[in-house]
């Protein structure tokens, strides 16, 4: 197993640093895309295996991509709502936006597409998505009757998606309601969504919206986000440029708040698509100076102070906070984050664990975790092919020596070149202003 050896930083990391694109908005995109009336060409692409694994299956259900890596921009050719292959079988590796949302993507096709990933995947629940396509006419198989998770088959000729009303579940996640919406506008009659219970990572559905809303998609809904309704409209072709990732932010903004640093984000600001922005006034909670721009972020290191907090509308940055938790005055409490056991691994239970690992105390809670400062000491860290694992940790490794990253190489998920840019960024050699 491939293992890499934070040094720690020898004076506080300052600069200016821009992520790649986001792959929250990348999938979306390219789903939205896949629907659109004709070609859409994206600008600020993510490339990774998550955005890599949504690419290919859209050229397996039979779509045209046009892919230019070094320019960072990709050409969906949009057939108006069909789906041109008659069957495809999709590896999904462990991408959670992936199934998700290709799953009513597959609900619009006549054919029969079967849907898989890795072991977790299959311990990855995904029956609420599949009962409310049901209840819109989709026709939809578990390979193992007794399992709400994949593999499933969805099979056209059993059943595709036509429109009408459905209710989703709000709790386990956000991904489960935006795969249904964003599909919707491909139905051949309206679609009315009710949500079931406490809807978590509101952000995300609010991102999801304003990109149907930008591509020409008619959306009513309540302040509340407690439904939707949805008219048949083609999403309209063009083009469309993602934002830098705000969870991939993170990361660097904790770095200015552990070593007492300032560390800006460029293409990032307070009206950005990605509710993770928000991560920065988490840190203004715990001391940091914040400074809001209008294409950038920056966060100033102080003296960090302990806080309780509700992070379910950004709890992709639950593990980066926990990280940064360790070196604040008193302990910290993050609330209301228990679908977090449901992701990549259960990051509750992951993060408790391997700051034990190093020394620090921290115990799990009913709906999230509790961290105590403390001295991390040197550690081996497991990363539980969790990509949030590896990089969270990574800030433990800037403050003190001897923290181990096993198989960082889980970052290719989202951000491939994270440890490589961390360094760059600590050794004063990312400076980059636009």
């Amino acid at each position: 197993m491939n293992v890499i050896e934070l040094q720690p930083v020898t004076s506080p990391v300052r600069g200016v640093i821009r992520p790649p694109g986001s792959k929250s908005i990348t999938n979306r995109a390219m789903v939205m895309a896949a629907l659109a009336d004709g070609p859409l060409t994206m600008t600020g692409v993510l490339d990774s295996q998550d955005t890599r694994v949504m690419i290919e299956s859209l050229r397996r259900l039979g779509f045209s991509i046009d892919q230019d890596l070094a320019d960072c921009r990709c050409t969906v050719h949009g057939l108006g709502g069909q789906v041109p292959a008659q069957s495809a079988d999709l590896w999904l590796e462990n991408s959670g936006t992936s199934i998700r949302f290709l799953t009513s993507l597959c609900a619009l096709g006549s054919g029969a597409y079967r849907l898989d990933g890795v072991e977790r995947m299959r311990q990855r629940p995904i029956g609420d998505l599949v009962r409310a396509l049901e209840a819109l006419g989709a026709g939809i198989q578990f390979e193992q009757p007794t399992s709400d998770c994949p593999p499933i088959v969805v099979n056209g000729s059993k059943g595709r998606l036509q429109g009408g009303a459905t209710a989703i579940h709000g709790g386990i996640s956000s991904q489960f309601l935006s795969s249904l919406l964003m599909a919707a506008p491909a139905c051949s009659k309206p679609v009315h969504v009710t949500v079931d219970g406490e809807l978590v990572s509101k952000p995300y559905i609010l991102m999801t919206l304003r990109m149907m809303q930008t591509f020409g998609a008619s959306v009513q809904y309540p302040d509340d986000l407690s439904s939707f309704f949805i008219t048949p409209q083609p999403y309209l072709a063009g083009t469309y440029d993602i934002e830098p990732d705000a969870s991939a932010a993170s990361y660097f903004f904790g770095a200015a708040a552990v070593t007492g640093g300032s560390v800006s984000v460029t293409g990032l600001s307070r009206n950005a698509l990605q509710g993770d922005v928000e991560f920065a006034g988490a840190l203004e909670k715990m001391g940091c100076d914040v400074l809001w721009g209008k294409d950038r972020i920056t966060v100033t290191g102080r003296s960090l102070h302990g806080v309780e907090i509700d992070m379910n509308a950004i709890s992709d940055t639950a593990q980066t906070l926990s990280a940064v938790a360790v070196f604040a005055d008193s302990p910290t409490t993050i609330r209301n984050v228990g679908h977090m056991r449901h992701k990549e691994t259960d990051r509750i239970t992951a993060v408790v664990t391997e700051l034990k690992r190093t020394g620090v105390q921290a115990e799990e809670l009913a709906d999230g975790l509790r961290i105590y400062p403390g001295c991390p000491r040197p550690a081996e860290i497991q990363t539980y092919d969790d990509h949030r694992m590896a990089m969270s940790f990574s800030l433990l490794g800037l403050r003190v020596p001897g923290i181990k990253i096993l198989d960082p190489g889980c970052t290719a998920k989202t951000y491939p070149e994270y440890f490589q840019d961390l360094a760059a960024l600590c050794a004063g050699d990312f400076d980059v202003s636009d």
